[in-house]
């Protein structure tokens, strides 16, 4: 059963050997790793060429231009193969055991969407804070009160649900497609063992808080076609659940 991994590259010479060298050493063997570069400037394209030339289960495209995140998963998607989607970002880092433990968890039980638990990782690969611990079941109105799919560890299965894509809007596509797959019905399945390994790399283009409020309220506005009454009313359960989970584990 083949795992189709979209990787979106930009500018992602520092750690992308990292990143290989989790996909590569995976105990579970039938996957193909789909990379695709959004115009770097750095020496990304090399190395991806390079990867590429040493294992036939790497696939390496290059966009003519800058699409950003979203639209280059998208076309990292409709080119998969596999029976399963996996999502994992070019500085992000897996388990070597993820997909041998993901993908039976999912099919014994049936489940076509999943994710697990994670740690993180500094910009010097050690490990810091404590493990982000997922729930069992997530539903639409779970996930719009907590966002705890993470994008390095979600898994669906296409051949059951479809293909589903990324939202064209400006940001968070990636959890706008959990919450497409939620609304359809599908539940997401949570494992809680932690199989990957989120880098957080300092970014001086973060955005003030109340920022990043106002953008969320826009987000539900935009892709899930909420009045302003309820889009505030599950930026409210975000925003104190996003304190929980980042200042209080």
């Amino acid at each position: 059963m083949k795992v189709s991994i979209v990787t979106p590259v930009y500018n992602a010479e520092r750690f992308i050997h990292e990143t290989a060298k989790s996909v590569m050493g995976q105990t579970y063997k039938d996957w193909e790793w789909i990379l695709v570069d959004d115009c770097s400037s750095d020496s990304s394209w090399e190395i991806l060429k390079e990867l590429a030339s040493n294992d036939p289960r790497i696939r390496v495209y290059k966009n003519n231009e800058n699409l950003r995140s979203g639209k280059t998963r998208n076309f990292a998607i409709g080119a998969a193969t596999g029976r399963f989607i996996a999502f994992l970002d070019s500085d992000d880092v897996w388990h070597e055991n993820k997909l041998s433990i993901q993908i039976p968890f999912m099919v014994e039980n049936g489940y076509f969407f999943s994710h697990t638990s994670y740690g993180y990782l500094n910009e010097s690969g050690e490990k810091i804070k404590s493990t982000l611990h997922v729930s069992p079941i997530v539903d639409y109105i779970h996930l719009l009160k907590r966002t705890e799919i993470s994008c390095l560890t979600a898994i669906y299965d296409a051949e059951m649900i479809g293909k589903f894509y990324m939202s064209e809007h400006a940001r968070k596509q990636d959890y706008a497609l959990w919450l497409s797959i939620l609304k359809s019905g599908v539940k997401s399945y949570g494992l809680d063992i932690e199989l990957a390994y989120y880098r957080q790399v300092s970014n001086s283009a973060t955005s003030k808080k109340s920022q990043l409020i106002l953008k969320h309220v826009s987000f539900l506005r935009d892709t899930q076609g909420f009045g302003t009454v309820k889009a505030w009313y599950y930026t409210l359960y975000w925003m104190v659940n996003g304190f929980i989970r980042y200042y209080l584990r």
